[in-house]
């Protein structure tokens, strides 16, 4: 045999038509872990097999080969004396030569493309595990952000009820007077800023001890939860009702100057006056303070506490403006 084709990077024997070794290269001796050729040439291909690649070849090879002529790509695997797989594509061609019908194969080693389809199965798998595992990831992950974005709503809105309760009086659900000093602040701010006009006026339940040492603090607690709900349906837009301490109570009047205060106080404490209490008598006196371009926080709040104190020294029920 040609010693090229000896050593040829493939396995190449030829058989007759009755599977008989006629010849074989070095390559696929080796492939086979034959050293001597007589231990092959002479002999039944089938020597080289496991029973069921007998089978095979029998059932496949063959009439493939009888009925077309030729097999190519054929996986086949074949077997070494002590028994190991040789796995191979095999090819094969049937032509006559000198009269005789000759079956030449050639069989390329696949222990390698084997390896490499084994590591591609397995790369597969754990690609498919890690999509699995991304998926599962994302969709925690998904989940989280939906309870994360739950939790931060239910924070704000609990933020924001705080916020509430902080500036809210809870007996009277008016502003309380932080509320009101923050607002009081605001408006200075504006009117120092644009020139605007601001009122105060300060609310003090007449007699209220009188109502509590008589009807106890929770017939007192009741008739300042209505006044509070009073002064709330009657403050015009804009103007801010706040519960200052006790049975005192604020009413800031933005854009309000003296005679609308005024006016706005009157209402207030009419409307307090004519009220149907039941069997108490409410009426109120009313301090009213208006800003002017000397006017700070402190010094409004303390002109309206004077007026307040007038109305009261002047017999209660009724209204004092700061200027008066």
């Amino acid at each position: 045999m040609d010693i090229q084709l000896d050593y040829a990077p493939g396995g190449y024997f030829s058989i007759s038509e009755n599977g008989f070794v006629q010849s074989a290269n070095r390559t696929f001796l080796d492939m086979l872990g034959l050293n001597d050729p007589e231990a092959l040439i002479g002999q039944h291909i089938e020597s080289a097999m496991s029973p069921t690649n007998k089978m095979f070849f029998h059932t496949y090879f063959y009439p493939y080969i009888q009925l077309y002529g030729r097999v190519d790509e054929m996986y086949f695997s074949f077997r070494t004396p002590d028994k190991q797989n040789v796995p191979v594509l095999l090819n094969g061609v049937r032509q006559e030569r000198g009269g005789e019908i000759a079956i030449d194969c050639v069989a390329l080693l696949m222990r390698k493309r084997l390896e490499y389809e084994k590591d591609t199965l397995r790369t597969k798998r754990k690609l498919e595990e890690l999509y699995q595992a991304t998926r599962e990831l994302n969709g925690q992950l998904e989940s989280l952000h939906v309870e994360y974005e739950k939790k931060q709503r239910a924070l704000i809105e609990v933020n924001q009820k705080l916020e509430t309760l902080a500036l809210t009086d809870a007996l009277t659900g008016l502003s309380n007077r932080r509320a009101f000093q923050e607002r009081l602040h605001a408006e200075f701010a504006s009117l120092r800023a644009g020139g605007a006009v601001c009122s105060l006026l300060l609310v003090d339940i007449d007699h209220f001890k009188k109502i509590n040492d008589t009807y106890g603090h929770p017939a007192g607690d009741l008739v300042l939860a209505d006044l509070a709900r009073l002064l709330r349906e009657t403050a015009e837009e804009g103007d801010l009702p706040a519960r200052f301490g006790g049975e005192e109570f604020v009413l800031l009047l933005p854009g309000s100057g003296r005679e609308e205060s005024i006016r706005k106080a009157e209402s207030v404490r009419t409307a307090i006056e004519v009220r149907d209490w039941g069997p108490y008598r409410v009426t109120v006196s009313v301090g009213a303070a208006t800003a002017d371009t000397d006017s700070t926080e402190s010094s409004l709040l303390y002109a309206a506490d004077l007026a307040l104190y007038a109305s009261k020294s002047g017999g209660r029920n009724r209204t004092t403006h700061a200027d008066d």
